[in-house]
């Protein structure tokens, strides 16, 4: 059995480790391996695997989101609600089906942090507007909450999402966090690689006061928000998180009653 995950780049990717942590420990005689696939190459890619039987399927990784789900002959309410697929299934059908876990990555990763967290009714400025910010916006949404504000760079793709989920967009320039928000959330790629972290000024936190960096191992966003007396996040829960479901649509089975302590393990990470 073998599955991924695709991306460009992707040799910052950590989801090799936590699913073969995850397949050792359950025993399983299974692969999971990296593939980097630039924007150009994505549809051959894909079809290259439909009905092949050689590869059950990939996690889907930035830039690749929106493009995935696109390139999908169906897919779960989630993919659909969020304009974008972080799972791609080759079915021996021949038929591509996307999902996107994102969101229930995201929703636990938070809970984590703040066990009482509810997710119908706070306050979030979401920072980005490609596939991993319509995953984001998407699982509030899906609650019930239209209390949500986006930010991007263009501002005019921020506008866009915001006038197709029903909630708020603000300028990214003004760097300012909206008066009230409870969550932030860093879903763009800065703060991925040498590049730095977006920029916030930030005010005492309202409510839980809690911040996400979807970029994992990016410290300086969190450091930021944390010297103001926010609780933070890394994005390695809410990768966790995701990468959960997607080991049981892979393979079958569900990963170890013990994984999220086995990813951490695996990822050096303090439980």
């Amino acid at each position: 059995m073998r599955a991924g995950v695709i991306g460009f780049p992707i040799s910052h990717s950590l989801s090799p480790r936590i699913h073969r942590a995850w397949i050792k420990a359950a025993g399983l005689e299974a692969a999971y391996d990296a593939y980097e696939v630039a924007p150009g190459e994505l549809k051959a890619f894909v079809e290259g695997h439909r009905g092949a039987g050689t590869l059950r399927g990939v996690n889907v990784t930035i830039p690749h989101k929106e493009q995935a789900l696109a390139l999908a002959d169906i897919a779960d309410a989630a993919a659909s609600l969020a304009g974008a697929a972080n799972v791609l299934l080759f079915r021996p059908d021949g038929v591509i089906e996307a999902r996107n876990t994102d969101g229930q990555g995201l929703l636990e990763a938070l809970r984590i942090r703040i066990p009482d967290f509810d997710p119908k009714t706070c306050r979030v400025l979401i920072l980005g507007a490609s596939g991993a910010a319509r995953g984001a916006v998407a699982a509030f949404v899906a609650q019930g909450n239209t209390k949500v504000v986006i930010a991007n760079r263009t501002q005019e793709k921020a506008q866009a999402l915001a006038k197709t989920f029903g909630v708020s967009a603000e300028p990214w320039t003004s760097r300012k966090i909206p008066p009230g928000t409870e969550v932030v959330i860093n879903a763009t790629s800065m703060g991925l690689g040498d590049t730095p972290s977006p920029q916030l000024e930030w005010p005492a936190p309202s409510g839980p006061g809690v911040a996400l960096d979807m970029v994992y191992k990016a410290p300086s966003f969190l450091a930021d928000a944390e010297r103001k007396g926010w609780k933070t996040v890394d994005g390695l829960e809410m990768l966790i998180g995701q990468a959960a479901p997607s080991f049981e649509a892979f393979f079958a089975v569900p990963p170890p009653a013990n994984y999220r302590a086995l990813a951490l393990a695996a990822l050096g990470a303090p439980a």
